[in-house]
C-alpha cells in the first residue's frame, strides 16, 4: 500500500513523527533490559505478597474442588509463597514454565463438559490466574515479553518503506535526533527467523547488516556535510582577519587625514570582522546558528549508543563519523591549497595555515557533541600530509608545495626574474621584471611566498617529515647540476690540471684560461646550486624556529649534542649527528642530505681516485672562472639587499657546501681543498685588478666581495687566511666603492 497511495490524500498516510515514536519505543525497551532486576524484584514481591494471598482466598472460597485441581492450585500458592527478594539479589535464575503448564492442565480439566469445577462459573479465578501468569513472565521471560510486545522486525520485509521513513527523518531537522532508532530497529530483524526455516536466516541477517550500515553511513555523511558547511563559514570569518585586508582600512584612514577629495561620493565602508556577532534581538537566527542546531540534533543521535550488535556484528556509530571526518579533512586541506597546475597558482602557506587552524577549531568543538577522539583524526590526517602521497595514493600538500617551489619559484630565480635578498631573508621579484611580456609574466610576488613568516607557516604545515622531503627534492636537483658540472670538468680536465699547479704564473694562466670551454655554464650551474641551497637554508631556519617553539627542550638538547662533537669523532658517527641536527633545522658544517644525494652519483666506470681528482678540478674550475663575472652588468653588488642582482652572492654557499659534501664522500681534507680554492680564486681576481679594459672590469669591486662572502660563510676558512692571499685593503676599498656607487645611482 505504501507504494500505491491515493494521490489526493497522500499526506494523510505520512507520519512525520514516526521516528520519534520508534525512538521512544527503543528507549523503553532499553530501560526494561537495563532495569530487568528491578522489575524482577517488583514482580517477585507482587507474586509472593499479593497474588499468592488472593489466589489462596479464591481457592478457600470454592464450593467444590476436586483432588487433582486442588493439588495444582495448592502448588501454585506454595510456589508463589516460597519466592523471596533474596533470590533476585543472589542472581538466581527463575523458571516458571512448569507453573504455566500446570495452568494449561487446570484449564483443560475445568473446561470439559462434565467437569465438577467449571472455569466458566469461576471467572474471577480465571482472571486472577491469567494475571499471575503475566507476572511470572515478567520475572523469567522478560526478553520474550519484549519481543512479543514491541518487536518491529516486520520492517525487514518492507525495506523500501523503511528507507523512505529514514530519509524523511533526516530531512526534518526536528526529527534528525531520533534517526538512531532506524539502525537500532535492525537489531530486531533476527527475531523474525524461525528454527523450522533456517535458510531464511542468512538472507535476513545480510539485510539487517546492509540496512544498519547504510543508515549509520548516511547519518555520518549528513553530520560531515553540516560540519563542512560550518568549517567553510568559519574559514571565511578567519580569512577576514588576515593582515592583507587591513590595507584598505589604512588607505581610507590616510585619505581621511589628507582630506583627499575623491570623484565618487564616497565608497561604502567595508564591514569590519565581528559584525556577524551583533544581534538586534534573540529572534535573529543566522545560517551558522541553523547549522549548529542541526548538527547538535544529529550528533545526539550518533552519540546515543556507544555500539550495537546486529547478527553477531558490532556497529559503532561514532567510528562512522570519525572515518568520514578523516576523509573530508584530507580532501579539504588539499583543496584549500587552491593549486592550479595550468596557471601554477597556489595559496600562500600562511593563508592555508589560517584556514587549517579554523577547520581544526571547528572539528575540536565536535567533541562537545560526540565522544570521539578528534586528536586521533588530526594525527592521522596531518601526518599523512607530511608524506609525498597519502594512504589513498593521492598527492598531499607536501608534494604540491614541493613541486611549486621547485618548478615555479626556483625556476624563475634561475631565469633571472627573481633574486635572493639576504638582507630580507627572502626571494624577491625584481622590479625590472614586473612588467614582463605576456608569455613570461609572473603571476605572483616571490617575497609573498618566501619570507620568514611564509616559510614558518610552511614548516608548521609540512612538519619535519615534509621539510625533509622538500630538502631531498632540492638535493636531487643539486645532484643533477653537479653531474653536469662533472661532465664539463671531464671536457677540460687537461687544462684544469695544468692550471691547478700554475696559479703563480699569470701569463701561463691567461693562456690556459683561453683554452677553457663552458666557463659561463659552470658559473651559472654553481649559481643555481647556490640559489637552491639558499632556499633550503631559509626552510631549515624556519623549521628550527617552529620546532624551538613547540619542543624547545628537545631542540636545545640536539643543539648541545651537535655543538660538542669531538673533532676526532669518526665521520660516520658525526654524519649521524648531523642528520639528526638537520632534521631539527639546525645548520651543519657538512650537509648530510647533500652528502647522501651526491654519494648516490658514484659511477662504476670511474675509480675513486679519478672521482676525487674530478672533485678537486671542479673547485679549480669555479675558482679560475670567477673573474669573468666582473664583465656582467648584473653582477653589481647592492648594499640594500646585501647581495648581487644576478644571485652570484649565492656562490659562497654553493662553493662551501659542495666542497664539504664532495670531500666528505671522497675522504679528502675539506680545509686543504678550500685553501687551494682560495689561493686560485684570489690570484685570478687579483689579475683583473691590473686590467685596463673597462668592460671586463665593470663590476670588479662587486666580484671582489665574493671572496669575503665565501670566507664568512665557511666554517673551515678564516679571515687571516684570506689576508695572506688577498689584501684586506682591497676588500675595504671594494666595499667603499660599491656603497658609494649605490648612493650616486639612487640619487
Amino acid at each position: 500500500h505504501a507504494d500505491n497511495m491515493p494521490k489526493k490524500s497522500a499526506d494523510d498516510f505520512i507520519d512525520k513523527h514516526i521516528a520519534e515514536l520508534i525512538f521512544y519505543m527503543e528507549e523503553l525497551r532499553a530501560h526494561v533490559r537495563k532495569y530487568g532486576p528491578v522489575m524482577q524484584r517488583y514482580y517477585v514481591q507482587y507474586l509472593s505478597g499479593f497474588d499468592a494471598v488472593v489466589l489462596n482466598e479464591l481457592v478457600q472460597n470454592l464450593s467444590v474442588c476436586p483432588e487433582d485441581e486442588s493439588i495444582i492450585m495448592s502448588s501454585f500458592v506454595n510456589t508463589m509463597t516460597s519466592l523471596s527478594v533474596k533470590q533476585v539479589e543472589d542472581g538466581e535464575v527463575f523458571d516458571f514454565r512448569g507453573m504455566r503448564l500446570d495452568w494449561f492442565r487446570l484449564q483443560a480439566y475445568t473446561s470439559v463438559s462434565k467437569a465438577s469445577l467449571g472455569l466458566a462459573d469461576h471467572r474471577e479465578l480465571g482472571k486472577m490466574m491469567n494475571t499471575i501468569i503475566f507476572h511470572t513472565k515478567m520475572v523469567d521471560s522478560l526478553v520474550e515479553m519484549l519481543v512479543e510486545t514491541s518487536d518491529l522486525s516486520i520492517f525487514c520485509f518492507y525495506s523500501r518503506a523503511f528507507e523512505k521513513m529514514f530519509q524523511q527523518c533526516l530531512e526534518l531537522p526536528s526529527q534528525s535526533r531520533y534517526s538512531i532508532a532506524f539502525p537500532l530497529l535492525c537489531t530486531h530483524f533476527m527475531s523474525c527467523t524461525h528454527e523450522l526455516c533456517p535458510e531464511e536466516r542468512h538472507h535476513i541477517g545480510d539485510r539487517s547488516l546492509s540496512l544498519c550500515n547504510m543508515f549509520l553511513d548516511e547519518m555520518a555523511k549528513q553530520a560531515r556535510n553540516l560540519i563542512t558547511d560550518i568549517c567553510t563559514e568559519q574559514c571565511t570569518l578567519s580569512d577576514q582577519l588576515l593582515p592583507k585586508h587591513c590595507a584598505k582600512t589604512i588607505s581610507q584612514a590616510v585619505n581621511k587625514k589628507s582630506k583627499k577629495q575623491t570623484g565618487k561620493k564616497g565608497e561604502p565602508e567595508r564591514e569590519k570582522p565581528g559584525v556577524e556577532s551583533m544581534r538586534k534581538n534573540r529572534l535573529v537566527v543566522t545560517n551558522l546558528d541553523k547549522l549548529h542546531t542541526a548538527l547538535s540534533e544529529l550528533c545526539f543521535s550518533i552519540n546515543y549508543v556507544p555500539n550495537m550488535v546486529v547478527w553477531e556484528h558490532t556497529f559503532t556509530p561514532r567510528e562512522y563519523l570519525t572515518s568520514h571526518l578523516e576523509i573530508r579533512f584530507t580532501k579539504s586541506i588539499v583543496g584549500m591549497t587552491m593549486y592550479n597546475q595550468a596557471t601554477q597558482e597556489i595559496a600562500k602557506p600562511s593563508e592555508l595555515l589560517t584556514s587549517v587552524r579554523a577547520y581544526m577549531t571547528v572539528l575540536q568543538s565536535i567533541e562537545n557533541y560526540v565522544q570521539i577522539d578528534i586528536t586521533r583524526v588530526f594525527n592521522n590526517v596531518l601526518l599523512q600530509q607530511t608524506q609525498h602521497l597519502d594512504s589513498h595514493g593521492e598527492p598531499t600538500i607536501t608534494s604540491l608545495y614541493t613541486n611549486w617551489y621547485l618548478e615555479t619559484l626556483l625556476r624563475q630565480v634561475s631565469n633571472g626574474h627573481i633574486a635572493y635578498f639576504p638582507a630580507m631573508k627572502a626571494f624577491v621579484t625584481m622590479k625590472a621584471f614586473v612588467n614582463l611580456p605576456t608569455e613570461n609574466e609572473l603571476t605572483f610576488n616571490a617575497e609573498e611566498y618566501s619570507d620568514i613568516s611564509e616559510m614558518r607557516s610552511l614548516s608548521e604545515l609540512l612538519g619535519p617529515y615534509g621539510m625533509k622531503f622538500l630538502s631531498e627534492s632540492l638535493m636531487w636537483h643539486i645532484s643533477s647540476q653537479v653531474a653536469e658540472l662533472k661532465k664539463l670538468v671531464v671536457e677540460n680536465v687537461d687544462v684544469l690540471t695544468q692550471m691547478r699547479t700554475s696559479f703563480d704564473k699569470p701569463d701561463q694562466m691567461a693562456a690556459l684560461f683561453k683554452r677553457l670551454s663552458s666557463v659561463d655554464s659552470v658559473l651559472k650551474r654553481m649559481t643555481i646550486i647556490g640559489v637552491i641551497l639558499s632556499f633550503r637554508s631559509l626552510a631549515q631556519e624556519a623549521l628550527r624556529d617552529v620546532l624551538s617553539y613547540h619542543i624547545p627542550f628537545l631542540v636545545s638538547s640536539i643543539e648541545d649534542f651537535k655543538d660538542h662533537i669531538p673533532r676526532e669523532t669518526d665521520m660516520k658517527v658525526a654524519m649521524n649527528v648531523y642528520e639528526l641536527s638537520s632534521a631539527a633545522g639546525l645548520p651543519c658544517e657538512i650537509d648530510p642530505a647533500l652528502v647522501v644525494a651526491l654519494s648516490s652519483q658514484k659511477s662504476e666506470n670511474i675509480s675513486p681516485e679519478e672521482e676525487y681528482k674530478i672533485a678537486c678540478l671542479l673547485m679549480v674550475f669555479v675558482a679560475v672562472s670567477l673573474p669573468t663575472l666582473a664583465s656582467n652588468v648584473m653582477s653589481q653588488y647592492s648594499p640594500a639587499i646585501e647581495g648581487h642582482c644576478n644571485n652570484i652572492h649565492c656562490l659562497a654557499k654553493a662553493i662551501n657546501q659542495i666542497a664539504a659534501a664532495l670531500f666528505t664522500i671522497h675522504k679528502g681534507s675539506i680545509e686543504d681543498r678550500l685553501k687551494e680554492f682560495l689561493a686560485l680564486a684570489s690570484s685570478s681576481l687579483l689579475k683583473i685588478g691590473q686590467e685596463t679594459d673597462k668592460t671586463t672590469t665593470r663590476n670588479r669591486e662587486s666580484v671582489y666581495l665574493l671572496l669575503d662572502m665565501i670566507v664568512q660563510e665557511s666554517p673551515f676558512l678564516t679571515m687571516d687566511l684570506l689576508e695572506s692571499c688577498f689584501p684586506y685593503v682591497l676588500l675595504r676599498n671594494a666595499y667603499h666603492a660599491v656603497y658609494k656607487q649605490s648612493v650616486t645611482s639612487s640619487a
